[in-house]
């Protein structure tokens, strides 16, 4: 695995912020339809996505747990919203959506994903049934794709986006954000709530047993649109108070 504690910015070594520097076997076929459903709405499909989270739960709490040393820290910032909500954190494991997901427990979490992961084999089915949003490629099904989490939103569901763009694995810094979260948040006048992932050096008896860091989910307070501003500079402004507490709580590695 690739090294990535200190690309700390663009150009450094030659790799953009945005670059992805994993890349997962994707043999099967996968395209957005004409008739595609972003969000599905069928009985017997969110049945049996109900299910798999009843299933999956207690699963992915031992696994994160036992193999990362998983720990969450401020779920009390997602209580009294009483509107739909974002979350965003950096992208830094392959099993980060599952911590989010443990992190906005009992809420159901809709994850934003790339198209490229609905064509890796047996994965593509999860995240599926997980209710995994795929960002379309194609500019034609933008418009549709935007409804979807317009409508969930105002639905009061919670909606996940990693605006970094790409999973950089134990890398320490916040990276360059990109605009889609922000823009969603002030459109449908919704709080972000920044998730910050933290690498935790083990102690103790940890120490002896682990590798690698202990994985550590810290949830920030939300951060509310200024309705004083322009949609476009308060998506702008969003942004940039997101990233400046998401980037001093991971200053402090406590």
């Amino acid at each position: 695995m690739m090294q990535l504690e200190n690309i700390n910015k663009e150009g450094e070594k030659g790799i953009p912020e945005d670059a992805h520097v994993l890349h997962f076997w994707e043999p099967c076929k996968f395209e957005i339809t004409d008739d595609y459903k972003f969000v599905h709405d069928n009985f017997l499909f969110n049945t049996c996505s109900n299910l798999l989270y009843m299933i999956a739960f207690p699963i992915l709490v031992f696994i994160n747990k036992f193999f990362f040393g998983f720990s969450i820290e401020g779920k009390e910032n997602l209580e009294n919203i009483d509107t739909g909500k974002i979350t965003v954190s950096n992208h830094v494991h392959p099993m980060d959506c599952t911590m989010v997901g443990l992190g906005n427990f009992p809420s159901k979490t809709f994850f934003t994903s790339l198209e490229t992961n609905f064509k890796i084999p047996i994965v593509r089915r999860i995240i599926k049934l997980l209710n995994a949003i795929p960002i379309p490629k194609n500019i034609k099904y933008t418009k549709k794709f935007m409804d979807s989490i317009d409508t969930l939103l105002q639905n009061k569901k919670t909606v996940h986006f990693y605006p970094e763009g790409s999973l950089w694995p134990y890398h320490n810094k916040i990276r360059h954000f990109k605009n889609g979260a922000f823009d969603f948040a002030v459109r449908n006048n919704v709080p972000i709530v920044p998730m910050v992932f933290k690498f935790i050096k083990p102690k103790n008896i940890s120490n002896l047993i682990k590798s690698k860091p202990l994985i550590k989910l810290v949830i920030l307070e939300p951060v509310y649109p200024n309705k004083l501003l322009s949609k476009k500079e308060s998506a702008i402004d969003l942004k940039d108070r997101v990233h400046s507490v998401m980037s001093k709580e991971l200053e402090n590695l406590k």
